[in-house]
Parts: C-alpha cells; sequence; structure tokens
C-alpha cells in the first residue's frame, strides 16, 4: 500500500532551489491549456444557468468548484486508451479528455444531434464511446462496479488477446461478436469519480472490496466537496473523513489532495496513474474540492448553507486561484487572460447559437435501441433442430438428461466455442482454492445445484470463478465487463437474494444501449435459480416475482419448463446482443418431466415462440416453468375424465411473449385460463389476462380465468406451502369450471 498526501496548496517543482520550466511535469503550455478548459467548463455552467432561467433549457446540474481535479485527471489519463466512469461534476474532465461545448449545449437542449444521447438524458449525463466515456446515469455510484468490470474485461483481453476476433460472419448463425468491437491496452486504466456522498452507497463498497481482491487497475476518484446535496459530510460519513474509512484496504495506493490545485492533482493523479498502469493494483484519490453553486438548479443552498461558509469556499475557487497563479508565475499577463477568456465567450456563444437551432429528436424514435437494431431473437435464424447423437455400436439409444445437465453441457460447448465467455457468481467454481483440485482432495463443487460443475477445471480460473457475497457485485461487474465485449454468464445464486441487485438491474444493465442512443451495449445473461414446490424452501428459497423484470423495457426474460428448451433457449440468450435474465426453476432442474438427449452444440429456440404442449379444441390454458407439468396432468385427467379437450400453451419466453399463438389458440377454443406460480395479484398472467379481455373478447365465451399462488409468501411446512402453490387439483377445477361455463 502506497500513501501520499499532497501539501493543498498550488506546487511547484524545483531543480537546485530554481524555478524549473515544468510544475509537477506540466508545461506552461498545458497549464494554459487547462486553465482554457477550466474556464470554459465554468462558462458552460454559466451559461446553461442563464438558458434555464429563460426556459430554453429543461434542467441544469453544475460542475462548478471541481473543474481543477477534472482536468488534471484528464491530463494524466488517456483518452480512447483508458476508460471513464465519469459523474455528474465532471464537465471538465470531459473536455479535457476532447468533449466540445458544442455536444454539451446539444446535450443541454435534447437536440436529436446530441452525441451523449440523443436527447435521452439529461444534461452532465456524459457519453462518448471514441474517447471511451462510457454512459453514465442519474443514481449515485451505480457506475463504480462497471468500472470494475470494465478493468476486469480489459485485464481478460490482454490475456486472452484471441477472444477479441470476430467469427466470420458468412454462412454463420447470428453472434453477438459480430456487432461488438473490442479494443484493449496491456496497460489500460479504468477511472471512475463519486462525489463524497456516494461513499455511503454499498456498491461503493463492494467495488473497493473487488478490486482490492483482483489489484485491478482502477482510479476511484472521490470529488469531497462537503456535502450531498444538503447533507454535510460529518453527517454522511463516520469521522468527517472517507479516506480514514479506506485506508486499511489492501493493494491500493492512496492519495489526498487539494482538488482547487491542478498542479498538485495532477501530481497525485500523476502518481496513481503510475501506480495503476504498473499493474499494483488500484488507486484511491482524495480530493477536496467546493461547490460554489448549489446542487443543481433544483436546489438552494442558501436555505442550509450560510454566507460565511459560501464565502470560505468561495476564497479557493479553482477557477480564481488558477488565474491568479499563471499571472503570479509569467506565465500570462492581464492581456494574455483577458484574450483566452474572450476567445472561450465568443466561441461559447456561437455554439449555443447553433445548439438553439438544433432539431429535437422525432417522436418516432422512441423505440429505437431499446433492443439490439443488429440481432432479433425472436427471429427464426434461431430456430435450429436437435443433432441427437447417432446411436451407439450397442443400439443404445443416447440417454435423456436433466434440465440441469443439459444447462451444464450447454454452457460447456459455449465456452468451448466463444472465448469471451466468462462464467462467475456465489460458489459457481468447483474450488477457489486451485491446488485442492490439483491434488485431487475434492472432487470441486459447480453450484449449490452443481449446474457449473467441471466448467472451472475445464476452462480455469481467469475464464469461471467465485466472487463475493454480493450481488449487485456480480450483476455491475458483468455490466461493465459485457460493454466492453465480454459475454458474462453470471449466477444469481436464489431469486429471493436478488433484491440488492435491482438498482444494476432495473437502472443500468438494460438501459445502456437506449440511454446511449446505441454508443454503448452491455449484453450479458444474469441465470437465476427460482420457483418453489420445494418441500421445506420456506419464504427465502421459493419465491417468484418475474412481472417485476418484464416490466423493464430492454431486459429478456426467458422461464423454460424442460431440458431441451432450457438448452435451446441458453444458447440463444449467450449468442443474442441484449441483456437476458434466465430464470431456472429449482424443482425442475432433476425432474423426470421434460427430460432430454443433448440436442448438440448449435441447437437454438428463438424468443417470444411459445410450444403447444398438449393441442386441443375447448379450452386454452397458458403458462409457463413449473406449471407446465401440473397442468399438464390437470389437462389429461380433464380429457379422461369429461372429454374435454385442452390446448396447452407453454410461454417458454415471458419478455418477448407469443401473442400470436395466444391469438390463435383463444380464437379456436373461445376459453381461457392463465396459470402463473406468482402471486395471483399484481402477477405477469394479469397482464396476459388483461390484453386477451381488450383484444380478444368477440372470441370469449366464458371469462378469462387465473389460476395462481395465494397472496401471501411461501410457508417452510409443506401443507402450507401447498396451499399456497397452484396445484394440479386447483388447475383441474379451474378448467372444469370454465369448460362448463
Amino acid at each position: 500500500m502506497a500513501t501520499t498526501k499532497t501539501d493543498p496548496k498550488l506546487a511547484l517543482a524545483t531543480n537546485g532551489g530554481k524555478k524549473s520550466k515544468t510544475y509537477e511535469g506540466l508545461t506552461r503550455d498545458q497549464l494554459i491549456q487547462a486553465y482554457c478548459h477550466m474556464y470554459t467548463s465554468r462558462r458552460i455552467d454559466d451559461r446553461e444557468i442563464l438558458l434555464k432561467r429563460q426556459q430554453k433549457i429543461y434542467f441544469q446540474m453544475s460542475g462548478a468548484g471541481h473543474e481543477a481535479i477534472g482536468v488534471a485527471a484528464g491530463l494524466a489519463l488517456k483518452p480512447g486508451y483508458d476508460w471513464f466512469y465519469p459523474y455528474y461534476r465532471d464537465r471538465a474532465l470531459c473536455l479535457a479528455l476532447g468533449m466540445k461545448p458544442y455536444d454539451m449545449f446539444l446535450q443541454a437542449v435534447g437536440a436529436a444531434d446530441d452525441p451523449s444521447s440523443g436527447g435521452r438524458q439529461m444534461p452532465s449525463h456524459w457519453s462518448d464511446p471514441k474517447l471511451h466515456i462510457v454512459t453514465q446515469s442519474s443514481p449515485t455510484g451505480s457506475q463504480i462496479l462497471q468500472a470494475v468490470g470494465c478493468a476486469e474485461a480489459g485485464r481478460y483481453l490482454a490475456q486472452h488477446p484471441k477472444a477479441a476476433e470476430v467469427p466470420d460472419a458468412k454462412n454463420a448463425a447470428p453472434d453477438y461478436r459480430q456487432f461488438k468491437d473490442v479494443s484493449f491496452q496491456g496497460d489500460e486504466v479504468t477511472y471512475v469519480s463519486l462525489g463524497d456522498g456516494t461513499t455511503s452507497e454499498g456498491e461503493f463498497w463492494e467495488a473497493m472490496n473487488a478490486c482490492a481482491l483482483r489489484k485491478l487497475p482502477v482510479i476511484f476518484c472521490v470529488e469531497d466537496n462537503g456535502y450531498a446535496i444538503s447533507v454535510p459530510v460529518e453527517v454522511q460519513t463516520a469521522g468527517g473523513s472517507i479516506s480514514r474509512l479506506v485506508s486499511g484496504f489492501p493493494n491500493f495506493h492512496f492519495e489526498e489532495v487539494d482538488g482547487t490545485d491542478p498542479v498538485a492533482s495532477y501530481a497525485a493523479m500523476q502518481r496513481a496513474t503510475q501506480y495503476c498502469r504498473e499493474g499494483h493494483g488500484p488507486a484511491f484519490v482524495h480530493a477536496h474540492v467546493i461547490r460554489p453553486y448549489s446542487h443543481s438548479l433544483s436546489d438552494d443552498e442558501r436555505l442550509y448553507r450560510p454566507d460565511s461558509e459560501r464565502e470560505r469556499d468561495a476564497q479557493r475557487d479553482p477557477v480564481t486561484r488558477t488565474q491568479m497563479f499563471l499571472l503570479r508565475e509569467g506565465i500570462l499577463d492581464d492581456k494574455g487572460i483577458t484574450q483566452l477568456e474572450k476567445q472561450v465567450e465568443d466561441e461559447l456563444q456561437a455554439v449555443v447559437d447553433r445548439a438553439l437551432e438544433a432539431l429535437p429528436p422525432a417522436p418516432e424514435t422512441i423505440m429505437d435501441y431499446v433492443y439490439s437494431p443488429d440481432i432479433d431473437p425472436t427471429s427464426w435464424a434461431f430456430e435450429t433442430q436437435p443433432a441427437v447423437a447417432a446411436d451407439s455400436a450397442d443400439g443404445k439409444k443416447p440417454s435423456a438428461k436433466t434440465m440441469a445437465d443439459l444447462i451444464n453441457a450447454t454452457l460447456r460447448d459455449e465456452m468451448k466455442r466463444d472465448e469471451r465467455i466468462v462464467i462467475f457468481g456465489e460458489d459457481v467454481a468447483d474450488c477457489s482454492r486451485e491446488e485442492y483440485l490439483k491434488r485431487k482432495l475434492v472432487k470441486g463443487k459447480g453450484g449449490v445445484f452443481k449446474l457449473t460443475f467441471g466448467l472451472q477445471c475445464e476452462f480455469g480460473n481467469d475464464r469461471v470463478f467465485n466472487a463475493p457475497l454480493a450481488e449487485a457485485a456480480i450483476v455491475g461487474r458483468a455490466t461493465g465487463m459485457a460493454t466492453r465485449g465480454l459475454k458474462p454468464v453470471v449466477e444469481i445464486q436464489f431469486f429471493d437474494y436478488i433484491w440488492p441487485a435491482m438498482m444494476q438491474l432495473r437502472d443500468e444493465l438494460p438501459v445502456i444501449r437506449w440511454r446511449s442512443n446505441n454508443g454503448f451495449s452491455s449484453p450479458c445473461v444474469i441465470r437465476v435459480a427460482i420457483g418453489g414446490y420445494l418441500t421445506g424452501g420456506a419464504i427465502y428459497h421459493s419465491q417468484c416475482g418475474e412481472s417485476i423484470f418484464t416490466h423493464i423495457p430492454g431486459l429478456r426474460v426467458v422461464f423454460p419448463s424442460n431440458a431441451l428448451d432450457a438448452a435451446g433457449l441458453l444458447r440463444t440468450a449467450i449468442r443474442c446482443d441484449d441483456p437476458v435474465l434466465f430464470l431456472e426453476h429449482k424443482r425442475l432442474y432433476r425432474e423426470t418431466y421434460g427430460r432430454s438427449p443433448y440436442p448438440g452444440p448449435d441447437y437454438m429456440i428463438p424468443f417470444g415462440k411459445a410450444k403447444v404442449v398438449h393441442p386441443g379444441t375447448d379450452l386454452t390454458v397458458i403458462t409457463y416453468g413449473a406449471v407446465v407439468p401440473r397442468a399438464l396432468q390437470a389437462a389429461q385427467k380433464l380429457e379422461r375424465e369429461n372429454g374435454v379437450k385442452v390446448e396447452l400453451i407453454d410461454l417458454r419466453c415471458l419478455n418477448p411473449f407469443d401473442w400470436d399463438a395466444i391469438a390463435a389458440s383463444v380464437q379456436k377454443t373461445n376459453r381461457v385460463l392463465v396459470a402463473y406460480e406468482d402471486s395471483l395479484s399484481w402477477g405477469y398472467g394479469a397482464e396476459i389476462a388483461a390484453r386477451i379481455a381488450d383484444q380478444l373478447f368477440d372470441h370469449l365465451d366464458a371469462p378469462v380465468r387465473r389460476v395462481a399462488a395465494a397472496d401471501t409468501y411461501v410457508a417452510y411446512q409443506p401443507i402450507l406451502e401447498d396451499a399456497i402453490l397452484p396445484q394440479t387439483n386447483d388447475l383441474f377445477r379451474a378448467m372444469k369450471e370454465l369448460a362448463e361455463y
């Protein structure tokens, strides 16, 4: 661990007691350029504030007071080489990296040509693929875990350069790699910045832990202006100093610096960058800055900050301090300062005028880039036939395998085919202490359900590894990896524990493509064990809740009911160009129902294509997951005892879902039952029932019925579990009543 605390005043390099021509490595020209960026940043803030008051833009977020540390980071790092996960105060950083003032004003007016988001995001939400400024969102700190994943991807690609190769598109099945260019450097650094208030977020600590464990080349820059909106640092941070709290993390280089001093800030950033670039581990830069303006124009800091405090901050204004430094050192004189500032003002006036004339985005573009424009996983290009191995010499047919077996086999074949695939999560590795495997002291675990068993032994611990018990970190890191071009296939051990990752699953992963106007994408697969019928699973190992995720635009949601479908849909999920939540019902992992021989290494099923499990003419039953075999039993009993022929539809994919199959069946049978394992009220089946009532009412001879779980939690005692979850008898009674209506 290396620690440096820089003297908080404008630092001047010396050489034998004489002034050098450089200042901590900065030349006079670089200092002039730094001041130009700082002044430009401040004046853009001022212009936006004016435009907001004139009602010509719709929101304003200031970077005032943070200019020096931002410019210092931009000078110390390499745009288009290193990677950047900034936050909303980082206007000066983005200018130093190469973003143009015109582009910032396009963002402020919400223009169609706004390069950051095409008018989809607030101002100060930076994005620039060429500069490697990764699309930013509003939730504080949600970018930090993605920065960790970005750094992991860079390291992985440096160790596996062939993974960056794009497969030949000729006569090939659709593959996300064809549309995911990958660039990497052997010594690249990932920079992530955040405010001091964000250090209270759990994801910050998860990211620090992950970087320390893996010695990742990430610079954490905390821009500490003493406030999180109106909450002062001593209320946010125990002891009032984040540096003291994080000082025990191993493998880190630490810096604490006056972030209003561009020279001292540059020196700190240079040391941090060198430490990371040389592969020693991550760095933490704690920059003390000021916030001379309110949090945003929606805030009035005079309500909670007295004039005396605000005046004290004004004495450390980085723009004023840097101007005085340039004058004092003779780098610029009054005339030079005036000329530079006038040049900036003239440029800004010109670009503001242009931006105000820019066209807004067309309303018909709102659905563009919710999903990949390049690969459609619902297309028939993803429909292939099973290639079951020929009968063996002894005449025996290939044995039927469980869903668990086929998921494992599919993952193995896809990892052989695609070196970009990495698998991680809680307990997914065979054994983190590899020497135990090498000495054959243990067999290996491979997941609590053993679905990843043997993969680490075959592909190595850089491709299959255990993660700390932190669901948000698993999904956030996967998001960063996928943004860089890898294909993470990660596991959340139980659906019941997915909620710590909800910020990443709702506000980040599925939104990246849309909010960046297709500048960035993050196609990864999140595998999750879900559902009840376990006999003893109880509240925290048995719940469903898939409707919450089907409500998220940009996220594909898949829920197979049998082994063959699981194999085909998982392969589609891996090869497609969108993020996929792949739900695996725990009860079905090793059920007798739905077993199948392995269908071969290229078997795929298109998303959004339902399967008719049992054809019929009298009644349609729409379901998915573990309810499918129970509904099939009920349908067969109803046909035997009452002669009612039920058409049973397994949706297989919940977003998108197969409306055409539903409509065709309902128009044929005129009666419909929707069955699902989640609780009855507000569940997934309610949306299906509502659409049928809305669009197929004229074809109905009876009300749309639903069978689902009770509106409570799943209990431990099997008698209670049976009463709560929909059973075969419940389905039978509902089918019979509906047929007799």
